[in-house]
């Protein structure tokens, strides 16, 4: 087996690098840098960088079906973002009055957002499970899904057939899996990978076109490909100990691409921390499914 190598891709310098996307319309790249509130954009072809700035923290993000939008999960709320005038449409708010915020998200095979939430402890100390996970409609309406409350919700992604849902919390350092039914309703979780030997947790994952799920492993200093049973088949040693989220890409789909954060204080701290990484890999991925739902048609004014 070929020993693969990550390589730095964008040199993002991210305090928290986050929620990596492939657009395979416009062949870039797009991330949050969550704690900057910043939105990124990268193409790999003319290697053109671009950001902008965000009135909160930017947790997660979803490519729409609508050309030139983007639906954010900003720390409180879902918006559209409408990405030549800056423009930003609010869906609805999340967790109103919670200790909580947006954390991870993705689309579904059929084009609704799903994503979880994370406790935001005041004065820092552990998460408590203040948590949860939703399903946002093509009609904008938000939906609780049937998977218990999560300190830290992460690891939101489908299998290729979009029956399985994978998902984790991450304290728990257990990778969990459900079936989801094509109306978007999860139901049977359970205990899927039990990563508690790990001297990290589970963070964001990708699925590729074999069912393989690429978990970032964050303080772990790797990210690590299941194949559909949950058996380990590959592991990767990155140069940063925080690792966040993976996504496949490129013309092929062949690379994996994957954000990264700084530690919280100097010690330990590697010269790559923040940047974005590049593996090529030999499964290539799946397009990445665009939310369906549709900004007000206001919006365009």
């Amino acid at each position: 087996m070929t020993r693969l190598a990550a390589t730095r891709a964008v040199a993002a310098g991210n305090a928290l690098g986050e929620g990596i996307v492939w657009d395979a319309r416009d062949q870039s790249l797009y991330w949050t840098d969550i704690t900057a509130a910043t939105l990124w954009r990268h193409c790999p072809a003319t290697d053109a960088t671009r950001t902008w700035s965000l009135p909160e923290p930017l947790a997660c993000l979803a490519l729409c079906e609508a050309e030139g939008w983007m639906l954010l999960g900003l720390a409180t709320r879902l918006a559209f973002f409408h990405l030549a005038t800056g423009n930003i449409i609010p869906v609805c708010d999340v967790e109103p009055g919670m200790p909580t915020r947006i954390n991870d998200g993705a689309c579904d095979r059929e084009g609704r957002f799903v994503f979880g939430t994370k406790h935001e402890p005041a004065g820092g100390g552990p998460a408590s499970p203040l948590g949860a996970f939703y399903r946002l409609d093509a009609d904008l309406s938000l939906h609780r899904l049937a998977l218990g409350r999560v300190a830290i919700a992460n690891g939101i992604a489908f299998s290729p057939d979009g029956r399985t849902l994978y998902y984790c919390d991450s304290p728990t350092r257990i990778i969990r899996c459900c079936s989801y039914t094509a109306g978007g309703e999860a139901f049977h979780p359970r205990d899927w990978v039990d990563l508690s030997e790990l001297a990290g947790e589970p963070d964001g994952s990708t699925v590729d076109a074999e069912g393989g799920v690429w978990s970032a492993q964050w303080d772990a200093g790797r990210i690590a490909r299941y194949d559909a049973r949950g058996c380990e088949t590959r592991v990767i040693p990155l140069p940063v100990a925080r690792p966040t989220r993976p996504a496949l890409g490129g013309a092929d789909l062949a690379t994996l691409f994957l954000t990264s954060a700084q530690p919280d204080n100097a010690v330990g701290a590697r010269a790559q921390d923040g940047h974005v990484f590049a593996v090529p890999v030999d499964v290539p991925g799946l397009p990445e499914p665009r939310f369906a739902g549709t900004p007000p048609v206001a919006s365009h004014h």
